[in-house]
């Protein structure tokens, strides 16, 4: 059963800013954790929270899974050196 995505305010006010191009790279790898909130390369980020990163490039998507509601949460959107702030 696919999981739902959604974005925090904060996520997608950063998704939004990004230029269109950048936008339409990232979106698939977005989607497709509906199918697989856990692909190949995806790491558990060293925190209190579980919060889980994926690699687009030089940019990275910061999400939890809630498995209970099968939602995906995306809580960051952005470039590597700023996402993690």
């Amino acid at each position: 059963m696919p999981y739902s995505i959604r974005f925090t305010r904060r996520a997608q006010d950063d998704f939004d800013s990004l230029d269109k191009p950048l936008q339409h790279r990232l979106r698939p790898h977005i989607d497709r954790l509906a199918a697989d909130p856990f692909p190949a390369g995806a790491k558990k980020l060293h925190s209190d929270e579980p919060f889980y990163r994926i690699r687009v490039g030089d940019y990275r998507v910061v999400y939890q899974v809630e498995r209970k509601q099968l939602i995906v949460v995306v809580i960051k959107v952005g470039h590597r050196k700023e996402v993690y702030r």
